[in-house]
């Protein structure tokens, strides 16, 4: 179901609604650290799907704000590489700012998508009433369902661990097959999202950090079809709810590309201002830990689409073997870090790691110089980073990235101490791992 390259929205056919702008959007919530999304799920939309590790929209007005006093008039268009949550491209259209989006996980560019779209007045509430007055007849026609993800997705004779009771796992595959009917493309998109996101409460795990954890006692507790019809009635409800409410704010469009930043940042156009976060270099797959969504929301259909997703993100994690081959970098520090770490090859959880850590800020200067050729002269970028550790060797990927950017010839403006992260297991575990906000500048 994903695409690679851009799509722009569809014209608004809704009816004109009251416009409500930034502040209406953020005003509930308690000011909180620019970099954590901590308490972000208070905001509309932003309860659609959790993302603990996006930052706060306040951190977009700000690098609005900033960039068109430096600019000395308004920004018109921002870009944010590695979409996620669309926290960038969401806080754009309530500032008024043209947003483009990258973002390589189908389900991820789906939900940004949704969250972006307008939606013709009566278009949900006509389509919910379809799927939800189908599915009964639906469910009975799924036999095998999601029969070719992972063995351990549903339940059979002879598994002892498994992520969905059999009835779930068949209510959910009939609400997915009844959406697939809906004719109109973004009401599929909507539901589609709706029903993904409430997978992994209705499963027998846990997202636990970047990782997937059983439920404790979960095998004397079996979850029951009717939790699916719940979570998702009132999923759809409450997002309902808030794309009618915000129907109005100041800007509806929006381009969004779908596939690999390294790539498409060269296809995006002329731009003011690019405010993101990477994934960081600590050996987590991020596309693993929506793999719960990716396979019930239809997104993958093999083992092999599944590789090919994993192989089109950065190179931040070792879970997958790939290649890491790298030329020279220019930065003095990670020349000495990737010393150390070689150094400690033997004591590392993954002999690969060294050479994953050069590769991911190869990676990551590959998308620097692609904004650095379409941002506007005066245009900046925000970009929220943070340390990795492996065997007591910091990654300090704040420094390493300043040099970087400072030889593709940014203007290097800021390097702030955002939050401490508490490391993984394999990292040390301790809250030591500094994240920081980075603001270049292009002359």
């Amino acid at each position: 179901m994903s695409e690679e390259g851009p799509r722009a929205s569809a014209a608004n056919t809704a009816s004109p609604k009251p416009t409500l702008g930034f502040d209406d959007w953020v005003q509930e919530r308690t000011p909180l650290l620019l970099s954590t999304n901590a308490g972000t799920p208070e905001i509309a939309f932003q309860d659609w799907k959790r993302f603990k590790e996006a930052f706060a929209p306040e951190l977009v007005k700000r690098a609005v704000d900033e960039t068109a006093a430096d600019l000395g008039r308004t920004v018109e268009t921002c870009s944010d590489p590695f979409g996620g949550s669309g926290t960038t491209a969401l806080a754009c259209q309530f500032l008024n700012v043209a947003p483009s989006t990258i973002e390589v996980n189908p389900f991820l560019a789906d939900l940004i998508e949704a969250k972006l779209s307008s939606y013709p007045d009566g278009i949900l509430e006509d389509a919910f009433s379809q799927v939800v007055g189908r599915v009964d007849v639906a469910e009975r026609a799924v036999s095998a369902p999601f029969s070719s993800a992972p063995a351990t997705f549903v339940e059979a004779e002879g598994k002892d661990r498994f992520l969905f009771w059999l009835p779930v796992a068949r209510r959910l595959a009939a609400y997915s097959d009844v959406i697939e009917t809906l004719e109109d493309v973004i009401a599929r998109r909507f539901f589609r999202v709706m029903l993904a996101s409430i997978t992994v409460s209705v499963s027998n795990a846990f997202i636990s950090g970047k990782g997937r954890r059983y439920r404790r006692g979960w095998q004397a507790r079996p979850v029951d079809a009717s939790a699916v019809d719940t979570a998702f009635h009132d999923a759809c409800l409450r997002a309902t709810y808030q794309v009618r409410r915000y129907g109005g704010r100041p800007r509806l469009d929006y381009n969004i590309y779908r596939g690999d930043s390294r790539q498409l940042v060269h296809s995006l156009g002329k731009h003011d201002l690019s405010v993101f976060s990477p994934p960081y270099p600590n050996s987590f797959d991020y596309t693993d830990v929506y793999n719960i969504e990716l396979w019930t929301g239809g997104y993958l259909s093999s083992g092999g689409a599944n590789r090919r997703l994993r192989e089109s993100t950065l190179r931040s994690h070792v879970q997958i073997k790939r290649s890491f081959s790298t030329r020279p970098t220019v930065s003095p520090t990670l020349i000495r870090t990737i010393d150390q770490l070689r150094q400690v090859r033997s004591v590392l959880w993954n002999s690969a790691i060294p050479e994953m850590v050069d590769a991911y800020f190869e990676d990551m200067r590959c998308v620097l110089e692609g904004l650095r050729a379409k941002l506007s002269s005066g245009g900046r970028v925000y970009m929220v980073v943070g340390d990795s550790r492996y065997a007591g060797v910091d990654v300090p990927v704040a420094a390493v990235l300043t040099e970087e950017a400072a030889d593709l010839g940014f203007e290097v403006l800021g390097s702030e101490p955002c939050r401490s992260m508490r490391a993984s297991p394999q990292q040390g575990g301790r809250a030591e791992l500094a994240e920081t906000l980075l603001t270049f500048r292009v002359d």
